[in-house]
């Protein structure tokens, strides 16, 4: 396959389903090409989840650099602004030491907020959030829609009156910067500049992708993940960690409440990480520019096919 190319210093993206080898991919490509690696896992950005977000262990890295990983405490608030602005620090570091940065993770929402920007919108207000969540429990979420479509009837527009966290969203920037949220969208965003993105997508086939999935949810209960979640639960500000609600950690706090079994717990976290992987793959078939290669990142021909491709696109570009 042919990699587009294009003007400005070459960035590689790995992109596809959870369990598709994305991280192995990554290591292999920054290995073969004087690369590191910048996780865009919201999850793996917290300290003490491992298991239960796939962390690569240190053995897994190859000593290739990571950025991006254990970077957060549990009850620390981290948005899609916040991660397009420490990936900017992280990238502009990279690019000093003249070396290539390979972004791997599987949260496409801080891709995007990287490569095409944000609006310059207000920061987030817990004490506004906190006001507009009770006043939706009091009057029902499609008060708040009612309210927006009075602040901001483009917005209101745009967003399902069911969609609670996005009217809460511009509900809060219509309040804080006095200024429709609809009217600071249009204004436009800053697109990453400075780079040649080469996004490099894996597509496996979907039933062996399906038996990945559930192989390693029993592989992440089998080694440590109720430990792991036991040990986040336990610490005073458990009720502030937001990733205890992602996937498996979910599943493993309610095991460990009582409220299902434990084989209850492994088979509702294989049915939702394989819908996950479902909507990861209807989200980035949206993106553009990317190449798709089918099959897994571990596959040692796949991981030849890419490094191929990405070497005739940096060699036909002038890069090193």
């Amino acid at each position: 396959m042919v990699v587009p190319i294009e003007p400005g210093a070459p960035l590689v993206a790995i992109v596809g389903p959870t369990a598709a080898g994305k991280s192995a991919l990554a290591v292999a490509v920054a290995a073969a090409m004087d690369g590191e690696i910048v996780n865009y896992d919201s999850v793996q950005l917290y300290r003490g989840f491992d298991i239960g977000s796939a962390k690569p262990a240190l053995e897994e890295r190859q000593g290739v650099p990571h950025h991006l990983l254990d970077c957060l405490d549990g009850q620390d608030q981290f948005t899609a602004g916040d991660y397009r602005r420490e990936a900017l620090r992280v990238l502009s570091e990279i690019k000093g030491r003249g070396k290539l940065p390979v972004f791997a993770g599987g949260t496409g929402l801080y891709l995007r907020a990287l490569f095409l920007g944000l609006f310059d919108g207000p920061p987030r207000s817990e004490e506004l959030r906190s006001r507009l969540r009770a006043m939706a429990e009091r009057r029902g979420r499609e008060f708040l829609h009612r309210l927006l479509a009075r602040l901001d009837p483009a917005a209101a527009a745009r967003i399902e009156p069911r969609d609670t966290q996005k009217t809460i969203r511009a509900l809060e920037v219509c309040i804080q910067a006095r200024t429709p949220i609809s009217a600071m969208q249009a204004r436009g965003r800053s697109e990453l500049e400075g780079y040649r993105v080469l996004k490099i997508g894996l597509h496996p086939e979907r039933k062996e992708l399906c038996r990945r999935i559930d192989r390693r949810v029993e592989w992440m209960f089998a080694h440590g993940l109720l430990e792991e979640t036991q040990a986040l639960s336990a610490r005073q500000d458990s009720s502030r960690l937001k990733a205890l609600g992602a996937l498996g950690y979910r599943q493993a706090c309610a095991f460990a409440l009582g409220q299902i079994s434990l084989p209850e717990a492994i088979s509702q976290t294989q049915a939702a990480t394989r819908r996950y992987a479902k909507r990861q793959m209807t989200w980035f078939r949206h993106e553009t520019g990317i190449t798709w290669f089918d099959g897994f990142g571990d596959d040692p021909q796949i991981q030849a096919q890419v490094i191929d491709a990405l070497r005739k696109a940096r060699i036909a570009d002038g890069s090193v």
